[in-house]
């Protein structure tokens, strides 16, 4: 979870994402989408890059639907630092509410969360 939003990071410097790229964002996504908080542990049978993909695609997405740009909420690497494990306790803390929940969705809540929309 830290590899996503840490990535997320870099990749998302401004909201100057074409189109293309955000058609690709959506249909990278959509295939796994339909993971709870319990099933993307299920499925990675405990290869944890797997659900660091699964994250950081859920996590572009709702970042790009929002309109967000990180670096207004994080200019430093230690600010960004800050952000990751605000976001990675939101994240556990949303599962652990409730395994079946859906992951884009706990996920939605994490970013809104983290930086406090």
């Amino acid at each position: 979870m830290k590899t996503a939003l840490a990535s997320l990071c870099m990749i998302v410097p401004g909201m100057a994402i074409a189109d293309e790229t955000a058609e690709q964002m959506v249909q990278d996504a959509l295939p796994v989408m339909y993971h709870t908080c319990a099933t993307v542990v299920e499925e990675a049978d405990g290869d944890e890059a797997y659900i660091f993909a699964v994250v950081e695609k859920m996590t572009a997405l709702s970042i790009y639907n929002r309109q967000i740009d990180i670096n207004d909420h994080a200019s430093t690497d230690e600010d960004k630092a800050k952000l990751r494990e605000t976001f990675i306790a939101a994240l556990r803390e949303g599962c652990a509410e409730d395994q079946h929940a859906l992951l884009g969705g706990v996920v939605d809540n994490a970013v809104k969360t983290t930086l406090g929309l």
